[in-house]
């Protein structure tokens, strides 16, 4: 064993959300608590989570609806959120003084609409706990020992605990601090590792005409996932065109079964811009458009149901001249403009890599951790919290709220058992 200078009865490694939660939870019941921190800043990724706005958690307080968005990976989850769901959440932040709004599909934000406000709550609830916090500290590893743990540290002597809570993330956004070493850490100590994968990732798609479409929001629209021509699944939401492909919520929640189907098949999501509306009613609405500006120019009309340049591009496609007039425009041509808006492919050459994804999937695996405590079974006085875990999760505030719940139980039972209590 390395020289070591001070013990504590916790010590966190990873100042994200979950760790910054877990080191405050622990010295709420009376644990002295040092949290380790590689980069110079606490909750480097936080600050960008949901475009800088930060996306805290999702309006379900019911346990049981809340864990259904987990999938099967939910069933294990049930103790943990039971201790410290939605709702504990809600209050842990008003307590701390931040109000949240709700927006699109039961998604909560802090009322400033600013990633920074829940960022320095945690930094100042830290201050407030005594927790003793060390910035640009690299930990190289983490060795057992009969009573206690041993932290490694990277040109600094080893730390000792009866409790260490592994908060390090997983491989997503690797210029926030989201290499994958605690993952590493914990397979060398025993711990069965399931392969990373990326989830809620961006899609690339191998179209020229959605290329012009960068930037572009279609707010309202129904994409169906389709696998050699085959459906596999559809969802309504928002879509955003990037320079190589698209994004958006909806997108990230497909991605995970796209880069799936991927393996096999040829993947194309097809676009409706028109959900909820069948075939004949959107060529009476395209009827409508172009009798009221009959002797506009078609791209002129359709640019008013539809974002220009998707409309332009749209025309395009379907080989339709877009300086024709309204009143020329066949009838053949106006029932062939109405598919392609219920059904615009957008065929999906691959995922954007880890740079670009939301979370990862893979990590620890869920029958080595007691979710009661969320300590591991594997190794004693080793809790494990957040994406860490192999549970792959929607977007929409629930990977945050996973943060939360598994942050705050590890650290409020870590500190518990540390203290004797």
């Amino acid at each position: 064993m390395q020289d070591h200078t001070d013990t504590y009865d916790v010590v966190v490694i990873g100042g994200g959300p979950a760790g910054m939660m877990a080191a405050v939870e622990a010295a709420r019941v009376g644990a002295s608590v040092l949290l380790l921190e590689k980069n110079n800043v606490l909750g480097k990724k936080l600050l960008i989570s949901g475009g800088g706005r930060c996306n805290v958690t999702n309006n379900k307080p019911v346990v049981r609806e809340m864990l259904s968005q987990y999938k099967a990976e939910g069933k294990y989850l049930f103790s943990t959120f039971m201790q410290h769901g939605v709702q504990e959440t809600l209050a842990w932040f008003l307590d701390h003084g931040v109000q949240t709004i709700e927006e699109n599909e039961g998604r909560l934000f802090p009322s400033t609409k600013k990633a920074e406000t829940i960022q320095q709550t945690l930094v100042q609830a830290l201050a407030d706990s005594a927790v003793n916090v060390i910035s640009q500290q690299m930990v190289t590893g983490i060795k057992q020992h009969d009573q206690a743990l041993e932290v490694v540290l990277k040109d600094a002597p080893s730390i000792m605990t009866s409790a260490c809570i592994v908060a390090t993330g997983g491989t997503t956004r690797p210029e926030t601090g989201s290499t994958g070493e605690g993952v590493r850490w914990l397979g060398a100590l025993g711990h069965t590792i399931v392969a990373n994968s990326f989830a809620l990732v961006p899609l690339t798609l191998s179209s020229k005409w959605t290329k012009e479409l960068s930037g572009l929001t279609i707010t309202d629209c129904k994409l169906t996932l389709f696998a050699d021509d085959k459906k596999h699944s559809s969802a309504s939401g928002k879509i955003l065109f990037t320079h190589v492909g698209v994004t958006g919520p909806t997108i990230l929640n497909m991605s995970k079964a796209v880069g799936d189907l991927l393996e096999y098949a040829t993947v194309v999501i097809r676009l409706d811009v028109f959900p909820g509306k069948d075939p004949a009613a959107v060529d009476q609405i395209l009827r409508d458009a172009f009798a009221t500006d009959s002797n506009k120019k078609v791209r002129n009309a359709l640019g008013q149901l539809l974002p220009a340049a998707f409309a332009k591009a749209v025309l395009r496609e379907c080989e339709i001249d877009d300086e024709t007039k309204c009143n020329s425009v066949t009838r053949s041509e106006r029932i062939k403009l109405g598919q392609y808006l219920k059904a615009a492919p957008l065929p999906v050459s691959g995922l954007l890599g880890r740079d670009k994804a939301v979370v990862s999937a893979g990590g620890v695996a869920l029958d080595e951790v007691d979710f009661k405590t969320m300590e591991s079974k594997v190794v004693p006085g080793l809790y494990i919290v957040g994406d860490m875990l192999n549970i792959n999760r929607p977007s929409g505030g629930y990977s945050l709220q996973l943060c939360w719940s598994t942050g705050a139980v590890a650290g409020g039972w870590a500190g518990k058992n540390a203290v004797g209590e």
